[in-house]
């Protein structure tokens, strides 16, 4: 269950990529595309997804699993 990365490649496209991952899970040409096949993955291992920005930057992040019970009664 590792965090799932939107990342540029470098080359124009979009990389979805597991945290500590040295390959891509999957390549896209668009960054929506890649976006939605990342939330697919996080929501089935209940994991985080991480969306950067082309420079790398990271422009939002979106819980699966990691949201901790805080309701007391």
């Amino acid at each position: 269950m590792s965090d799932q990365h939107v990342i540029p490649d470098g080359k124009g496209g979009w990389n979805v990529k597991g945290a500590g991952n040295s390959r891509a899970t999957v390549h896209l040409d668009n960054k929506v595309d890649a976006e939605k096949r990342a939330r697919e993955i996080a929501k089935n291992q209940h994991s985080e997804l991480v969306v950067h920005n082309r420079d790398g930057k990271i422009s939002r992040k979106d819980s699966h699993g990691h949201d901790p019970r805080s309701i007391k009664g």
